[in-house]
């Protein structure tokens, strides 16, 4: 295989979670929402099946959801990049910042694809950890990386840093940093005034697949102020987002009321699982997202767990970080879903 990339060449690949088939599993495993999207994203996608709209190109900047976002989160539209779900503007990002041999940063454990994304890149790749009350250490000790990640809410945690730390954290730093906010509808604050100053480089990136229920669609979007956005749309493929995609994410961002109902119901339901769960003997750590993260003592190993319920039909995410140990990652569902969770979990422990 001649002329593959050493750096490709030594790559072990990001594996997604399990995407099974069938009707009858309870799919607990990758953060998708277990309710339907907005009734109006229907209704766009429904109007786009008629005329010329899928013969011809869809607007290369997605100018109408550019500024129903701007509207919902109060920023300039010029601002505002869009991708083919998070993990597209994360490339961008990665095109945009990082040189070959660069440097990138993350804390850890946290979500997987930043290595391979600076594997892809030839760049180095450097893991920061949390305290075990999963807050970042006072002194953060790689200020000068060309790239630096914080997932806010953190996956596999759920927890999430305030304000106040993510300050600290720019004071700092010498770098760009990206404020990866896949699962922030489900938390109390966001950190979008940050990607609005002048005296750092941020970058909020955004996914429509957990809250807005839209994970077929695939679609992201960067907030970031203009100047930087203007370096990302250089590298960004032209027309990275199809016309539906465009159709479906500006719908649902702009049905905000919908938003609040299904994201209430869905952190009631993560309370709900949070206490049954730890009276099972789990330690689970408070979440702000759409997912509880499940440890039991090593004496009691988890991974036995993972298998029983996948044979009963109930798909959880079982995740091992080199130096942190293993856990179950448990997706919120809908209140059906997670009593029969529950039930077999009973009879397990």
């Amino acid at each position: 295989m001649a002329s593959v990339r050493p750096n490709v060449r030594a790559m072990t690949g990001y594996v997604p979670g399990e995407q099974p088939r069938g009707d009858q599993i309870i799919k607990l495993n990758t953060n998708e929402s277990p309710y339907p999207p907005s009734p109006s994203v229907f209704a766009a996608i429904q109007a786009h099946l008629t005329g010329d709209r899928l013969r011809k190109y869809p607007d290369p900047t997605g100018r109408a959801f550019r500024e129903v976002a701007a509207r919902v989160l109060g920023v300039d539209p010029d601002g505002i990049v869009i991708g083919n779900g998070s993990d597209d503007i994360l490339t961008i990002l990665t095109r945009t910042f990082v040189p070959d041999q660069g440097l990138m940063v993350s804390a850890t454990p946290s979500y997987i694809l930043y290595r391979n994304l600076a594997e892809i890149q030839n760049a180095r790749f450097q893991l920061v950890p949390f305290a075990d009350d999963w807050t970042l250490p006072q002194s953060w000790p790689v200020p000068k990386a060309d790239l630096t990640f914080l997932a806010n809410p953190n996956s596999p945690s759920g927890t999430r840093i305030d304000s106040h730390g993510i300050q600290q954290l720019l004071g700092q730093l010498d770098s760009p940093l990206v404020l990866d906010e896949a699962y922030v509808d489900f938390a109390p604050e966001n950190g979008v005034r940050f990607s609005q100053s002048s005296d750092h480089s941020v970058i909020v990136t955004r996914t429509l697949s957990k809250s807005y229920a839209l994970a077929g669609i695939r679609f992201g979007y960067a907030v970031t102020r203009p100047d930087i956005a203007y370096e990302m749309n250089k590298v960004r493929d032209s027309y990275n987002c199809d016309v539906l995609a465009l159709a479906a994410a500006t719908a649902a961002l702009d049905d905000q009321a919908y938003l609040r109902d299904i994201v209430g119901k869905m952190i009631a339901t993560r309370e709900r699982m949070t206490q049954a769960v730890r009276e099972l003997g789990f330690t689970v750590t408070p979440s702000q997202a759409n997912f509880i993260w499940c440890r039991r003592p090593p004496e009691q190993p988890v991974k036995p767990l993972y298998e029983a319920l996948k044979a009963k039909g109930i798909l959880v995410r079982y995740m091992n970080y080199p130096g942190s140990g293993d856990g179950l990652r448990m997706s919120v569902g809908t209140d059906t879903e997670i009593d029969r969770l529950l039930e077999e979990l009973r009879r397990l422990v």
